[in-house]
């Protein structure tokens, strides 16, 4: 079997995580909301003690986290959620970046019709935005600001916590995609950011479960982010987000964070020393790095091998890695990357990035060399 090394994907679930999901699911089952019986007691209780510790983790209020199914629909509900009052007030600009995921990305394409000024930034070759540029973009009408944590195909770093704090003297709000930061940078996403989207399956979570911070603003006269639901059909979760708790999944969300949060010392020195291990390696062809590795996850490498199609590559390596071009969502698209385009990379380049992405436990058997070995036969000689 190949070494799995695809995380920026998704994670395997944790057989930790595993053991307390089956628990929620078949002995503590009750309905959060059945008020009537210990059953859902326990359930509520369950629910409350998840939500306590998920808050904490970046600093925030446990009334300030909402349940989602993921930072898809965390992302949906932060940015077509604030729509209506920008629409109420007049305030109809919007900063993002082009290297958004798509779904920051398309959200935004659909405000764009309803009439909303979207600015798209570029990052340049670092693939790393500038605060100063986005504040230069500021106007009196800007809603609000988007930028990911760490971008999911290069896996640099954005300076969200610097961005939240310059933005928070101004009435513009700031969204942080945190899909791939949450639980890694743990300090970042305690700076005073107004909307947080989390995902539970980038960290050992099952798929289908995340969350979405909605921080309180003090300062300002309404101190809640003025979001309005973008699905109906009960009042659950402040009358945000409506539907059944998925007791389960929010209990093995809570536990996969715990897990990580106890164990992140140990996950940074691995990653970073099979991260040696795999470029000391590829120093045998001819490659280059993409993206600024001075603003780094640990886990995350993108690289172009020259002269080698990123594709043939891939099906050549199946028996050895698992890999991607990008992002799990496009991948089904052969099309070049839009986060290597928007960074200006030559064509060439964007449209054979390759994305290693991996936890260490799981990819400590990887043969680095006939890794490099396999790369070198596709590799024409120079």
């Amino acid at each position: 079997m190949a070494t799995y090394l695809d995380v920026a994907a998704t994670t395997r679930v944790d057989q930790r995580v595993a053991d307390v999901v089956m628990h929620w699911m078949t002995e503590d089952f009750g309905n959060a909301g059945s008020r009537t019986h210990e059953y859902g007691t326990r359930a509520k209780r369950g629910v409350q003690r998840a939500r306590e510790y998920l808050a904490a983790t970046v600093a925030a209020e446990p009334d300030e986290l909402i349940f989602t199914s993921g930072a898809t629909e965390s992302n949906n509900i932060a940015l077509l959620g604030l729509a209506p009052y920008g629409e109420r007030t007049g305030r109809r600009h919007i900063i993002t970046s082009a290297i958004e995921h798509k779904a920051v990305l398309e959200p935004l394409e659909h405000l764009a019709g309803r009439g909303f000024e979207v600015d798209f930034l570029r990052p340049g070759s670092s693939g790393r935005i500038s605060v100063d540029e986005v504040t230069e973009r500021l106007r009196p009408d800007t809603l609000l600001v988007s930028l990911m944590h760490v971008n999911n195909e290069t896996g640099v770093i954005q300076p969200v916590a610097e961005l939240a704090r310059r933005l928070r003297a101004t009435p513009t709000y700031l969204h942080v995609d945190a899909a791939q930061g949450y639980g890694k940078l743990p300090s970042d996403l305690t700076a005073p950011i107004d909307m947080i989207s989390i995902s539970g399956h980038k960290i050992g979570a099952p798929k289908g479960i995340g969350a979405l911070i909605v921080r309180r603003r003090a300062e300002m006269d309404d101190e809640r982010v003025p979001l309005k639901p973008i699905m109906f059909g009960g009042g659950q979760e402040w009358g945000l987000r409506p539907g059944t708790l998925p007791v389960p999944l929010i209990m093995g969300l809570a536990k996969a964070a715990e897990i990580f949060q106890d164990e992140r010392p140990e996950w940074e020195e691995g990653a970073r020393a099979l991260r040696t291990r795999l470029l000391q390696a590829l120093e045998s062809v001819r490659f280059r790095i993409n993206g600024d590795q001075e603003h780094i996850v640990p886990h995350i490498l993108n690289v172009t091998i020259e002269d080698v199609d990123a594709e043939a590559l891939i099906v050549m390596l199946k028996d050895t890695a698992a890999i991607a071009t990008g992002s799990a969502c496009t991948s089904a698209s052969y099309t070049p990357s839009h986060v290597l385009r928007a960074m200006g990379l030559p064509e060439e380049v964007a449209s054979n990035g390759l994305r290693f992405s991996w936890v260490p436990v799981q990819a400590s058997d990887l043969e680095v060399e006939e890794l490099a070995r396999i790369i070198s036969k596709l590799q024409p000689r120079s």
